[in-house]
């Protein structure tokens, strides 16, 4: 009780105190330490540099400095390579000659004077690191098509981690596709791999950024085999042998790579980039698709690279967690896996601590104030000691995260540190308490002296400095009452503004700043002047030569600004030439010659503003008329600018050639090379007689310009762009467009807006500055300034509950309008009441009515967007039905009370619950409850069979519906007789029980057709009836003749032409066919009247069965014909042996006479020489069965009676003289069958040698004699 007690007295406390606000203390003024440069905390360094380790700080006393490493005091006195830069406590590591992971730790900066001590971050100094790629020998890669492949990269661990990138020998990237695609750990993968993918450079690259080197992995080769071919052509040499065990890769379903099983997880961390991938493999290749299994994914900070397979989620926040699915799917099946996303958070800030400068006896308060995940923990320290081991301080109190200070005294000055952290990281911030007695300063120079053009705006300074804070007043003249109101505006830092300067507000003004130990005045002046305005511009002049010429320039100007008029020509000074006569308001040229063409320009300079005006002349000479020719205009050309105001400028030109056809208009462009540089964009038209345009400009904006010319032809070419024109900057025109305000989490409001263009910036420095408060609770705004954001988010709020919104634009120079204020809503949470007084009404056998009361609108938290009726099959009344669980759900409107389930099977029971739901999500549902549905008809029969036709008899065969809906009461069968003609004769209905499951009609007629109704019933009624026809048998005594007859085929080039008559009846003719002895079923071709029918499509080589049947009203064959077999050649027309070619038959004969003649030259020089050693020659062929001539003597080679019986070269002969099977890779024993040769179907030669070879071994048994070379060359050309 005492606790609460004074708790409420500190927050009266603060309610009656000063609130201090963080002030600028003058550097002449005692203060502690403010530190205001510092290194990151991780940093990483180039070891190839000196380490330089940033600690600045500013106070009065200027601070020393301290650093501590890994925790302990650092003496840099002792180390000679470490210095510290004067009047700064910035570190310079000299590395030369030393490594610099020595001096790898942790450091901490100090700053310390009389006042107090400020402590830095913890700066973790790191070395960057590019290791080189471990030694390695890539073997080649050998896989067949079709299936998947991972190419693994494994870089070397770096700091920071490398990039890696895949490219091949000549630095060009590897192509990569839905099929190929890099993963997020640098691995090559394939999903299914095709030929042309084989290469012998796939090269890994890895580039560490930090020192800008790249290491490369040695490459890597893949071959893709094609293993149908391989086996096609290898089978006859391996005896028929399957080489492969496995068959080629065929289409398959989709399964992944990575990761693997069907469940993951993935911690990430709030405002990182959360990256997940999904890689299948599968043929075709598979699609990655993702979705988030209880919610939407978030559009606009989502993005899927790496084709599909990746999703990329930036600045994460809680509200990504949740289970995200990423899908495979082909052609053949689909496959999921789900990551399951934890978003933890180090801790950020919501309100960090900000420097007070009190008075004494005044009060103030430092919070400080983070969130995170898990919640982190706050701790203080001042002047870097714990606050519970820091000297006691009456007037301090510490509450969590606030520390509140009341009547603090003179000497109460400290730092105090406040560090918020948990596992994830931490944060640390500095915020001084500077105790001060001071009376106001004004900072602002005394009788300063303000000028403005009127309709400017005028801003008069007022810098002021004290504590306590003083208040700051204004007076005018010698007016009593101070400056408050239209068109007056008091700025926080003491400046007053007037926002559209008038001729009335120029006087003296009165700065006044007090606080209770005293007063300080200040007074400063303004003037506002007239503009400069020229009332009476030169025009554009055309004159003949030797004629004069006068342009007009009168001028308005403030009678206090001394003006000065100035003529330019073509932007330069005027001829010194007599001829040209300048006057107060005019300039005159007499005797006009060529030279005098050009832009002339009056300016009017004053030193608050100018401004200018421009016209052309034109000297003409009268010319013969030529010949009409219309083309294109000539572009314009000499612009130049004048009139050069920060809001304007006066652009002139001189036309080109516009042959014959007049110019119509003129068309300006204008690029932006400071911030759209190469884009030139249409800014105005001028009509075709005028040759300036007097054109509005933004600031900050570097402006070029081109004019094109457009006459009846068309458009000429741009002209050559003008010299480029500055505008200075100004502070924004208007603000940003699509200010929203919504929540993302249930006490947050997240406010966003469309940012500026950069050419509505208007100056260096854009910032937004975001306002908001809770309408009607919050009197005060509350606002911060960001850059290079379009959103903000605003934390601890309360749930869904309005907030006034408005975000302005400012720069460097001043803010943008007021902005208008929306209204925005803070986040949603989810639903905390279910629907009350649920009740239903059951309506018939398929529709229920449900009813519920509205959920109170506090307890939706949000807005109602609905509810959502979820209701399930629980099981069917039926004993022989099933259990069913599958869940539906209806939407129905928030104003919806009551809804129907429609649709629902009967004699079922189901149950049924109600929630309301918002775009959170849903709330809790109410008590399920459940209802049983009545009876209903029932489904039709699940089959109805015919067998057993006879003469007067037939039997049915049944089973019960499938759908019951109800105890089946009993069967209803009804039949008729149809005859030739489709005509049907009376019913004859029969009632069956329900356990019936066939039943045998008696007393039919004979070769009849019957069509017969059946259905079920229950109490509800009867069902849908199934049909059936069937046809009792002939009389044997009295036999028909047969439907068909004199069926026939003949096959064309276009397929099998099937014939026949028919006799029957039946209108429906078809002819069926399938492959001879196949088990597939017939295919079917529908007859149209017609007596003869195509067969297109039969592959050739195969078989087919045919026939002709007529079909009756139940699609039953009625009548079949017999059977045809058509058998298509394969190939017939098409194949040509080319054995039986004559030119094949002649060239071959050539070929052998040409032989012939060249053996018999070579066996006379035998004779003549006697033998000659062939083994040289031998040793340098492959080709056992062929000895080619020697290249001297036109010989073939001899073998001697020694080697006559010996094997071929490269094969092994056995104990009985035979080449065995299987022992060279050379022989072509393999390709024969012990036979005669002869062609195969694709007509290459195979069987022969083996045939020969034999031969030739018998007969050199029989024969010492050397055999003749005639004979040997014949042998192997047989």
């Amino acid at each position: 009780m005492m606790e609460r007690t004074r708790k409420c007295a500190m927050l009266l406390v603060l309610c009656l105190g000063h609130l201090a606000s963080s002030l600028e203390v003058p550097l002449d003024l005692p203060q502690p330490p403010t530190i205001t440069h510092e290194s990151p905390k991780d940093y990483i360094i180039d070891p190839r540099e000196n380490i330089v380790i940033l600690c600045d700080a500013k106070g009065k006393p200027y601070p020393s400095f301290f650093w501590t490493r890994n925790g302990t005091h650092f003496d840099i006195d002792m180390d000679p390579k470490v210095t510290m830069k004067p009047h700064s406590g910035t570190l310079v590591v000299d590395i030369s000659g030393e490594k610099a992971e020595s001096y790898e730790g942790v450091y901490q900066c100090t700053a310390r004077n009389d006042h107090g001590t400020a402590v830095s971050n913890n700066i973790i100094v790191r070395q960057s690191k590019s290791p080189l790629w471990s030694k390695e020998r890539n073997e080649p890669i050998v896989v067949r098509e079709g299936v998947s492949l991972v190419l693994h990269c494994r870089p070397p661990a770096g700091l920071p981690p490398p990039i890696i990138f895949w490219m091949d020998n000549n630095f060009q990237r590897l192509p990569q596709s839905s099929r190929v695609s890099q993963a997020l750990n640098g691995d090559l993968y394939f999903s299914n791999i095709l030929k042309e993918d084989s290469r012998s450079d796939y090269i890994c690259y890895a580039r560490f950024p930090h020192t800008q080197t790249i290491q490369q992995k040695q490459p890597i080769t893949v071959k893709v085999l094609n293993l149908d071919a391989i086996n096609e052509t290898m089978a006859d040499f391996y005896n028929g042998t399957d080489i492969f065990s496995d068959s080629p890769a065929e289409e398959r379903k989709p399964s992944f790579l990575i990761p693997s099983g069907p469940t993951s997880s993935k911690l990430v961390l709030r405002g990182q980039v959360l990256e997940m991938e999904c890689i299948a493999e599968g043929l075709p290749t598979p699609e990655i698709s993702w979705s988030k299994v209880s919610g939407e994914l978030p559009a606009e900070r989502t993005s899927f690279p790496h084709f599909q397979k990746t999703l990329r989620i930036v600045n994460v926040s809680t509200s990504d967690a949740g289970d995200y699915r990423c899908t495979a799917r082909n052609s053949l099946g689909i496959i999921h896996h789900t990551i399951r996303v934890t978003v933890k958070a180090a801790p950020y800030w919501i309100t960090y601590p900000k420097n007070l400068v009190l008075a004494p006896r005044e009060t103030g308060v430092l919070t400080c104030r983070a969130n995170g995940l898990p919640k982190p923990t706050i701790t203080w320290t001042m002047n870097g000691v714990s606050i519970e081991n820091s000297p006691r301080d009456p007037s301090r109190t510490v509450e969590d995260d606030t520390i509140i200070f009341t009547q603090v005294q003179i000497g109460s000055s400290a730092v105090y540190q406040c560090n918020a952290s948990n596992e994830y990281g931490y944060l640390l911030a500095n915020a001084f308490v500077n105790v001060l007695s001071e009376p106001p300063r004004v900072l602002t120079p005394a009788d300063t002296v303000y000028q403005v053009i009127r309709n400017n705006p005028a801003l008069l300074d007022c810098s002021v400095f004290g504590s306590p804070i003083p208040n700051i007043t204004w007076f005018k003249d010698s007016r009593s009452s101070t400056l408050d109101g239209d068109p007056y505006i008091l700025h926080d830092n003491g400046t007053l503004e007037i926002h559209v300067a008038q001729a009335q507000n120029s006087g003296k003004y009165i700065c006044v700043a007090r606080n209770f130990l005293g007063i300080s005045v200040n007074h400063v002046y303004l003037q506002v002047k007239e503009p400069t305005r020229i009332l009476k511009q030169p025009e554009y002049k055309v004159v003949k030569r030797s004629n004069s010429v006068v342009f007009e320039c009168k001028v308005k100007h403030d009678p206090s600004l001394l003006p000065t008029v100035t003529w330019l020509k073509d932007n330069g000074e005027l001829p010194d030439d007599e001829r040209f006569v300048v006057d107060n308001d005019s300039l005159t040229i007499t005797k006009v010659t060529e030279s005098d063409e050009g832009v002339y320009t009056c300016i009017m300079n004053t030193s608050l503003d100018q401004d200018s005006a421009s016209a052309k002349l034109t000297v003409v000479e009268a010319t013969p008329t030529p010949a009409i020719a219309y083309e294109y205009p000539d572009p314009p050309t000499d612009l130049e600018l004048t009139d050069q105001r920060d809001r304007s400028v006066q652009l002139t030109w001189i036309p080109g050639n516009e042959y014959n056809s007049p110019i119509q208009k003129f068309l300006i462009q204008y690029e932006d090379s400071l911030h759209h540089h190469g884009h030139w964009h249409n800014m105005t038209e001028v009509p075709g007689t005028r040759t300036t345009a007097h054109l509005k400009l933004s600031p900050y904006v570097h402006y070029t310009f081109r004019v094109l010319a457009l006459n009846a032809v068309g458009l000429s070419q741009p002209s050559y762009p003008s010299r480029m024109y500055k505008t200075r900057p100004a502070a924004p025109d208007e603000n940003p467009s699509g200010v929203e305000g919504h929540g993302t989490e249930h006490d947050n409001l997240v406010i966003s807006w469309k940012p500026l263009p950069g050419l509505q910036s208007n100056g260096r420095g854009l910032q937004y500055k975001v306002m908001w408060r809770q309408k009607e609770v919050d009197n005060q705004w509350s606002s911060v300034t960001v850059a290079n954001v379009s959103k903000f988010v605003v934390s601890g709020t309360p749930t869904f509950v309005p907030y006034e919104v408005k975000v302005q634009a400012l720069n460097e120079h001043g803010p943008g309008p007021e902005p208008p204020t929306i209204i925005g809503y803070s986040g949603e949470d989810l639903p905390e009441s279910p629907p009350d007084n649920v009740q239903f009404i059951v309506l018939n056998s398929t529709l229920v009515e449900i009813h519920w009361e509205h959920v109170p609108a506090k307890s939706v938290r949000g807005r109602l967007k609905g509810y959502k009726l979820f209701y399930w099959k629980e099981q069917s009344l039926h004993k022989h039905n099933s259990h069913h669980v599958e869940q539906h759900v209806l939407l129905f409107s928030g104003n919806k009370s009551h809804g129907m389930l429609p649709g629902l099977e009967p004699f079922s029971l189901y149950a049924f619950n109600v929630r309301a739901y918002n775009s959170r999500g849903e709330g809790p549902a109410c008590t399920s409850q459940q209802f049983e549905t009545p009876e209903g008809v029932p489904g039709h029969p699940s089959f109805l069979r015919i067998t057993n036709p006879n003469l007067d008899s037939l039997t049915l065969s049944w089973g019960p519906p499938h759908n019951r809906n109800g105890h089946l009461t009993g069967y209803t069968l009804r039949y008729q007789t149809v005859n030739n003609s489709n005509e049907l004769g009376p019913v004859v209905e029969l009632a069956l029980p329900p356990n019936e499951t066939s039943v045998t009609l008696l007393n039919l007629k004979y070769s009849t057709r019957y069509k017969f109704y059946f259905n079920a019933k229950t109490n509800r009624g009867a069902g849908p009836a199934i049909t059936e026809e069937a046809i009792t048998i002939m009389d044997e005594a009295l036999p028909t003749a047969p439907a068909f007859g004199n069926v026939n085929s003949s096959l064309g080039e276009d397929g099998a032409l099937i014939s026949w008559e028919y006799w029957g009846l039946e209108k429906d003719v078809y002819v069926e066919y399938l492959v001879k002895n196949s088990e597939e079923e017939w295919h079917t071709e529908y007859v149209n009247g017609s007596q003869t029918y195509l067969l297109r499509g039969l592959k050739e080589g195969l078989s087919y069965r045919v026939r002709v049947v007529a079909r009756g009203h139940s699609d039953q064959a009625v009548h079949h014909s017999e059977e045809l077999l058509v058998t298509v050649p394969a190939m017939a027309s098409r194949q040509v042996d080319i054995a039986t070619q004559g030119w094949f038959i002649g060239l071959m004969c050539a070929i052998a006479l040409l032989i012939l003649v060249l053996l018999i030259i070579c066996f006379i020089q035998r004779n003549k020489g006697g033998k000659y050693p062939v083994k040289e020659k031998e040793d340098a062929h492959t080709d056992p069965e062929f000895q080619p001539m020697k290249d001297d003597d036109c010989t073939f080679g001899e073998y001697s009676d020694s080697e006559d019986h010996k094997p071929l070269k490269g094969s092994r002969t056995s104990s009985n003289g035979t080449v065995k099977r299987g022992d060279s890779d050379d022989s072509l024993v393999d390709y024969g069958d012990a036979g005669d040769g002869q062609f195969n179907e694709d007509g290459s030669f195979i069987g022969q040698y083996s045939g020969k070879r034999e031969r030739d071994t018998g007969e050199g048994h029989e024969s010492s004699e050397a055999p003749s070379p005639v004979n040997n060359a014949m042998n192997s050309f047989v």
